[in-house]
């Protein structure tokens, strides 16, 4: 039986906020939004739910007079990613 696809996941904008995270130690708003292409307000939002699910970690802070956000992949977005991909394989192989 197929396992179910992560629907927090499955979005594309998480999916891709969330594979940019895997290959970095952290990233900035503006970058993730650069490599995203998203707006920063549907950015924000889906930062938000994947930080509530404990997915990522949201650093806000001040350079200066300019905010300055940075997100991390916390262990537990790592192992839900680790998961995602095995259902998305057995999808893909027909298990």
């Amino acid at each position: 039986m197929l396992k179910e696809l992560n629907p927090l996941l499955h979005s594309q904008l998480r999916l891709a906020i969330m594979s940019v995270l895997l290959s970095v130690d952290e990233a900035e708003f503006v970058y993730l939004k650069e490599k995203t292409q998203a707006t920063a307000g549907n950015l924000s939002v889906q930062l938000d739910k994947l930080s509530e699910a404990g997915y990522i970690e949201v650093e806000k802070s001040f350079v200066g007079k300019k905010p300055r956000t940075v997100c991390r992949i916390t262990q537990t977005g790592r192992e839900a990613m680790a998961e995602y991909v095995e259902a998305l394989k057995g999808y893909l192989t027909g298990l």
